[in-house]
């Protein structure tokens, strides 16, 4: 499995921690950036991750800002993404399983690590349900 992650400095600290999280678990995990803490354009490194996805270079992305809206609505411009925001594993999981989301959105300023940790483990271990959830699925992109 290959996880793209990206986001601004408000999630440096914790995309630094969840990589070395998916390293252990012996998932390779490539860094967009940002590389520092210091303020930066979230699009930026945002762009880019869904990019590799959308050209399966990745099979899955993880945007870490803030709040997690500004990376997930610029993640959900490219036509084949569609990232969802998760505060609590239920949330990771169902963004999958009903969503078939290929990115989870993390707020670091609104969750613990060990939080998102668990988000993390949620959204890769759940696969989409397909069914009723397809169609649905279906109709997002423009």
């Amino acid at each position: 499995m290959r996880i793209a992650l990206g986001g601004d400095h408000a999630g440096f600290d914790y995309k630094r921690e969840i990589i070395s999280f998916l390293q252990s678990k012996n998932i390779e995990a490539k860094d967009f950036g940002p590389f520092t803490a210091d303020s930066v354009d979230y699009p930026d490194f945002v762009h880019p991750v869904a990019t590799a996805i959308e050209k399966g270079e990745s099979d899955f992305g993880i945007l870490i800002c803030g709040s997690a809206n500004g990376v997930a609505m610029t993640a959900n411009k490219h036509q084949d993404i569609r990232a969802g925001i998760a505060w609590a594993p239920e949330l990771a999981k169902l963004t999958r399983q009903h969503n078939n989301a290929n990115i989870l959105c993390l707020p670091a300023r609104f969750i613990s690590l060990e939080v998102a940790k668990e988000c993390v483990t949620a959204f890769l271990e759940t696969g989409f349900e397909g069914g009723r959830h397809q169609n649905r699925v279906d109709k997002i992109a423009c």
